[in-house]
């Protein structure tokens, strides 16, 4: 008995070792790819040059805010990739643009709850490598709560510090959008050109369509690592070639994969909370897990994270490194609770400018900014 005791004990630890000694996946340029050259729109909203035409009007009007003073371009901001260059953005009852925005006095309103992110390429949202995709079914936002550009176009206006205010509870913002834009002659034209077939064209289901066909043609697909994929082998560096290795080694592309350099999926990493509010953001499942962004165009998207606590791509990396260390920025996260996929990465100091120099690879600054010199409301463009 002891000798068989001991035999299976061995046997034990023989399997420990062997599990220990399974090897580390290493991720490829397989896994990565280089973006479509044009976008694919859902069955039941094809873009026309009259829905984009709507939308971008639409997109810079605050008309479509509860008090009129702001619009989607006020946290979406074109020469910010269109993001903005804040940590969390302030929606309602703002004055300013970019770091000068400011709250008017009194206040109310929260700021907003999390980092505004780029509507630049949302087009490909959820994309992978090698099968359909499928526009309507696009994971939105940092807690995946929306699918499809359609259905995301709306929820900021319904939203208490985005664009809805005190003034209109959220099931009723849309009917009150719907018949303002109803009362704006030069609207019910647009609406009517873009929606030919449609009797009633001005509705909430057709504004989603026009926000989501303009945001649409909001493409940067051509980055010097689209090029090199594509195969131009002297679109990148030696050094640049030398820092996507190194993302690929030290375990990032685990998760930022495939053309979006994401794999749209959750995952609990322990980042800081913001200090814009009081009270800590536990996500949508109440387990501190964010949707993994995406990598392109980060020179204008600073500042990082769902939380915007991290202002450049040094302090990003670092974070990882401190991550993989077993060291929790987020008190509010349990060590148990990090996502081993993030535990397990191998970022070291040395590897932070080679990576850091692989991501400018993904900056395409050729998209559209354009800016309306005026919106069909009178309102001020993009909003106070």
């Amino acid at each position: 008995m002891f000798i068989l005791t001991i035999l299976c004990s061995s046997c034990g630890r023989d399997q420990e070792t062997l599990r220990q000694r399974k090897p580390k996946v290493i991720e490829t340029i397989a896994d990565l790819d280089a973006l479509p050259r044009y976008v694919t729109d859902p069955d039941d909203n094809p873009s026309t040059p009259g829905k984009v035409n709507l939308g971008r009007y639409l997109f810079f009007d605050p008309i479509l805010s509860g008090n009129k003073d702001v619009s989607c371009a006020t946290c979406h901001q074109p020469e910010f990739n269109y993001a903005e260059f804040l940590e969390t953005s302030i929606g309602v009852n703002g004055r300013g643009t970019g770091s000068k925005r400011r709250f008017l006095d009194p206040n109310d309103i929260p700021f907003v709850k999390r980092n505004s992110q780029s509507i630049l390429n949302t087009a490909f949202n959820g994309i992978t490598n090698h099968e359909t995709y499928r526009p309507e079914l696009a994971p939105m936002f940092w807690d995946l709560r929306a699918k499809g550009l359609e259905a995301q176009a709306l929820e900021p206006i319904k939203t208490l510090e985005e664009m809805r205010g005190n003034a209109y509870v959220d099931h009723q913002i849309l009917d009150e959008i719907i018949e303002r834009i109803n009362k704006i002659p030069a609207y019910n034209e647009l609406f009517s050109k873009a929606f030919p077939t449609d009797p009633k064209p001005v509705t909430q289901k057709n504004l989603a369509k026009a926000l989501a066909s303009f945001e649409r043609t909001l493409i940067a697909s051509n980055t010097r690592f689209d090029q090199y994929m594509r195969g131009d082998s002297n679109a990148l560096s030696t050094s640049e070639k030398d820092g996507m290795n190194a993302f690929l080694v030290t375990g990032c592309a685990k998760c930022h994969s495939g053309p979006m350099f994401s794999d749209y999926k959750l995952h609990t990493l322990g980042v800081p909370d913001t200090d814009n509010r009081a009270e800590s953001d536990a996500g949508i499942n109440q387990d501190y897990a964010f949707r993994t962004p995406t990598l392109r165009n980060l020179r204008f998207t600073a500042p990082y994270m769902h939380s915007g606590k991290f202002t450049t791509l040094d302090q990003v990396l670092m974070f990882y490194e401190d991550v993989a260390g077993g060291k929790i920025l987020n008190p509010n996260v349990k060590a148990g609770s990090i996502d081993s996929l993030a535990t397990h990465m191998d970022v070291n100091f040395k590897d932070i400018s080679r990576i850091v120099e692989f991501l400018n690879t993904l900056n395409d600054d050729s998209f559209d900014k354009t800016i309306p010199v005026t919106v069909p409301s009178g309102l001020p463009v993009v909003g106070l």
